[in-house]
């Protein structure tokens, strides 16, 4: 069940912060930041204790076509989903690329629902290792495959806004589960996402690094 961020508690305790830091929270600038930190961190955490397996409850099965005893050959690749999200140590935003595939079996999930799997896991306060990982898991659990690849490529605001300031930094990280555990079985979807329009970066996959 999602949890409701409560705005009432969030417009005081914002209240309190401006004044923490010396600001007056009741001048013409800052007057509505309270109220608009309540709605902005209502849709920000609006994935808290939202279930990221309901979208992938609605499948299609792929052996009722032409071929019913032939299963898919190859992977189903969604490259390029946007996100963002709220890094939990110090609640500054990162966003980016998730890019997902998956070998299916027997049944097939609409591409949407993956992009909303994507949406309530990045909806809550993370760190994009998790969240990969969380994704990778939610689509193995939840689905009839074969494998499953996780690529994320995001800025974060904690290295681009504070300490070393690096404005063109991303990080990358993988999530593999099944056969895409290994790196020789998922090195042409790697290369696939790698020379997407959309990915800041190219990559390459090495034992499970990226590099």
């Amino acid at each position: 069940m999602t949890v409701a961020v409560d705005r009432e508690r969030v417009e005081r305790l914002t209240h309190e912060l401006l004044e923490a830091i010396g600001e007056d929270p009741d001048r013409p600038g800052l007057k509505q930041t309270p109220a608009r930190m309540a709605e902005l961190y209502s849709e920000f955490f609006s994935g808290v204790g939202a279930d990221a397996a309901a979208p992938l409850a609605r499948t299609i099965s792929v052996t009722r076509g032409p071929a019913p005893d032939t299963l898919p050959s190859g992977a189903v690749l969604l490259r390029d989903i946007l996100f963002r999200s709220v890094c939990e140590h110090h609640l500054l935003p990162f966003a980016g690329h998730a890019h997902i595939a998956y070998l299916p079996g027997e049944q097939v999930v609409g591409l949407g629902a993956l992009v909303k799997v994507v949406e309530i896991l990045a909806a809550r306060p993370q760190v994009q290792e998790r969240l990969g990982e969380q994704i990778a898991d939610t689509i193995a659990e939840h689905l009839d495959t074969r494998g499953v690849l996780v690529v994320l490529d995001a800025s974060h605001g904690c290295v681009t806004m504070r300490g070393g300031r690096q404005p063109e930094a991303s990080t990358l990280t993988i999530a593999a589960r099944g056969e895409y555990a290994d790196a020789a079985a998922r090195a042409e979807l790697i290369a696939l996402i790698g020379a997407s329009a959309g990915s800041a970066t190219r990559f390459s996959d090495s034992g499970g690094a990226l590099s």
